[in-house]
């Protein structure tokens, strides 16, 4: 049987990991694609790098979601990044290692990784 402090604990994580995805209007949306496509081209890892990530940073303000068909099958997986007041930003060939670093870059110090970036890939 396990403690109160170890069910608390357990209670704690779990609820972490709900608010991730409840949305609120001012929230940066991270919106994975998840169709059949993105998933057979690695798009799970993907967002648990995402979710590790943002859980590991403390980030408050991020919501990470998964959404079906972005509509550009060749790039998968791919990540739009929407945040209120500015441009969407469409991340493709996506990595947990890159994923890692647009937390960082991107969400933490608001700078778009222009190479992993639609525009730079097409």
């Amino acid at each position: 049987m396990k403690s109160l402090e170890e069910l608390r604990a357990i209670r704690d994580r779990a609820r972490a990991g709900v608010d991730l995805r409840k949305e609120h209007q001012n929230d940066v949306r991270v919106l994975v694609g998840m169709a059949t496509c993105g998933i057979a081209a690695g798009a799970r890892p993907v967002l648990n790098a995402f979710v590790e990530e943002i859980n590991k940073r403390n980030l408050k303000n991020v919501v990470v979601t998964q959404t079906g068909c972005i509509g550009i099958c060749q790039f998968e997986p791919v990540v739009e990044i929407i945040e209120p007041g500015k441009e969407k930003v469409t991340y493709v060939h996506m990595t947990p290692e890159k994923a890692v670093r647009i937390v960082n870059d991107h969400l933490v110090n608001a700078n778009v990784v222009a190479e992993f970036t639609i525009g730079a890939n097409s």
